[in-house]
């Protein structure tokens, strides 16, 4: 039966929609948000494979391409399986969707597999298909395949690859720390050897990677040769810049480099006022801080939670607690709503300043309102609840912090048995360590280090000396740290000449002593009476700009000689005060 009706010179199909109602209809999804989005994408497939006939797959793959834009990649590839069984013919373009949908699910291999599909269905793969693929890699950090397939690329003139190719490789050996590599990929491009240039995004991969890498002034002498070639920096350029020399203390040519974005017309957004609020606070200028606030609220910027955050830690590093608390005070009254993360600041002050009881309550307040800790707030509280006396306290949190869920990590550990040990538990922190079976815990060097002093101040010289062994059984590389713990310990046992065996160790390990190191061997020499080496060492410790403690200066004093009498030990004191002399 004839399902139209002719309404004066026209037709009206009465059994499915046309292909321009399809079209608008994607149109407006295109345009639409909000968490129905998804599921009025899904009617919509659902209505195309049912009109008569069937859609062509274009279509399919413009619907498609929304859903996957929406993060939906197995939704994406179902949608994709349920088009094969209508027996809607395929294309190259949803072929590369399906690649682009399993290199985003970790199942690279999946994409290669649809790779040899497309080659025995004899189509070309596309400069697409091989980015998708190189990306695909990429984020499966399988880096350096992705580079030998762009190579392979170039060298078999497969296709000529574009500023995405070279973006995507550049970004590829960034994120593995290879940035030098990554730096002669760019300059291949400015050479003029390819077709393409480099545009500001592969400028951005290597300028933020070098800052990350402490090599800002290569990061501000590559950002003047992009400039120079006429290429106009982005707000991200000049984040990565200011994040780069904020990291090194260099806040003031931070503030410059603001300066200059904004007279190249580049505006700073909230992320980049941010940068120098956060550095300001590690430096402890508060000041300069809320300065950095109130000149990005009047560009008509608003300071967000990470800007406030930032300023609570920053209070909170100056002891001033209750200064940080007034910041909460302030985000509510902008209807900014504190995260974890500003809790979890505001704690860690409280703790340091030893309110543990205002500490806890808030603690107990934010779970109240739904936040949920996470492993810093429960390292705060534990370091709070060991350092003000309950080791108890402590210990039943961290027993409640893994039935919640949070998995401990390693600077939980160090928090955990540095207090245990600190409260004469050394035994039971070393049984705990014993349980972990945990490669990486058993495997810290910190961790041993805390277990060797806790022993040995605990009474148990012989447990620190079996736990130094072990660790350099398992080929760990014990740290200064290591080493003065160990030194302690000989010297407590009266293991002088064990102790001076352990300092040339330490040396041709390429571990170099420190001012505890020497105080350790000096106060322990006198105290033997051996003065001829403790001026040996106390020389080659001036030699190396360290100066002995209240302790080791003491037991200097009471051995030296009357007056009249020569002693190389009274020089070194008289060499000594004079060098505190011209440093006051």
């Amino acid at each position: 039966m004839n399902c139209t009706r002719r309404i004066g010179l026209r037709y009206y199909s009465t059994a499915s929609p046309s292909t321009s109602h399809f079209n608008q209809r994607i149109t407006s999804l295109k345009n639409a948000s909000g968490p129905t989005k998804v599921d009025d994408a899904l009617q919509l497939f659902d209505e195309m494979l049912q009109r008569q006939p069937p859609p062509n797959i274009i279509q399919l793959n413009q619907l498609i391409t929304l859903i996957v834009k929406m993060k939906q990649y197995s939704t994406a590839l179902s949608l994709y399986k349920q088009t094969k069984l209508m027996g809607i013919p395929t294309d190259l373009y949803a072929m590369n969707i399906s690649i682009n949908c399993h290199c985003r699910l970790d199942q690279v291999a999946y994409g290669f597999a649809l790779l040899a599909t497309i080659l025995k269905q004899g189509h070309q793969p596309d400069l697409a298909t091989y980015n998708t693929l190189i990306n695909g890699l990429v984020l499966a950090d399988r880096v350096f395949e992705a580079v030998e397939l762009f190579k392979k690329l170039l060298r078999e003139k497969v296709c000529e690859p574009d500023q995405i190719t070279f973006g995507i490789v550049i970004n590829g050996l960034c994120k593995v720390g290879h940035t030098s590599k990554a730096l002669e990929l760019l300059r291949f491009m400015e050479s003029g050897s390819c077709k393409c240039k480099p545009y500001v995004e592969q400028y951005n991969a290597v300028i933020d990677s070098l800052c990350k890498d402490k090599m800002v002034d290569h990061a501000l002498e590559l950002f003047a040769n992009m400039t120079q070639k006429g290429v106009i920096a982005s707000v991200f350029t000049y984040n990565s810049l200011i994040q780069g020399l904020c990291n090194f203390g260099r806040e003031t040519e931070a503030a410059q480099m603001l300066r200059d974005m904004e007279e190249e017309g580049v505006s700073p957004g909230v992320h980049t006022f941010t940068i120098l609020v956060d550095s300001f606070c590690k430096k402890g200028s508060v000041k300069d801080a809320e300065l950095a606030v109130q000149a990005m609220v009047r560009r008509g910027l608003h300071p967000d939670v990470i800007t406030y955050s930032a300023l609570i830690d920053g209070y909170c590093l100056r002891g001033e607690v209750d200064d940080a608390e007034k910041v909460i005070d302030r985000m509510m009254e902008r209807d900014i709503v504190p995260d974890i993360i500003t809790y979890s600041r505001l704690i860690d002050g409280y703790c340091k300043k030893k309110r543990i009881h205002k500490a806890w309550r808030l603690f107990q307040e934010i779970q109240d309102k739904g936040l949920i800790p996470d492993v810093v707030t429960y390292g705060s509280m534990l370091q709070g609840l060991f350092e003000s006396g309950n080791p108890a306290a402590a210990r039943e949190l961290f027993n409640k912090m893994q039935v919640n869920g949070q998995v401990p990590d390693i600077c939980t550990y160090r928090i955990l048995f540095h207090g245990m040990c600190k409260n004469y538990q050394c035994s039971d922190a070393l049984a705990l360590f014993r349980s972990l079976g945990n490669k990486e815990s058993m495997e810290d060097v910190r961790l041993y280090n805390i277990l060797i002093d806790g022993c040995s101040k605990c009474g148990n010289p012989s447990l620190a000396m079996d736990l130094f062994d072990e660790l350099l059984l398992k080929g760990l590389k014990p740290d200064v740290r290591t080493y003065n713990a160990m030194m302690r310990v000989y010297c407590e046992e009266g293991l002088l000449g064990k102790c001076k065996e352990l300092l040339r160790k330490m040396e041709e390990s390429g571990c170099l002593p420190d001012s505890f190191t020497y105080n350790i061997i000096v106060r322990e020499l006198l105290k033997k009476n051996e003065c001829g080496e403790a001026e040996i060492f106390l020389e080659e410790m001036i030699n190396r700009d360290f100066m002995p403690d209240h302790a080791t200066f003491e037991n200097l004093l009471v051995r030296i000689p009357n007056v009249g009498k020569d002693s190389r030990l009274r020089t070194t004191v008289l060499k000594l005060t004079s060098v505190e002399r011209k440093d006051v």
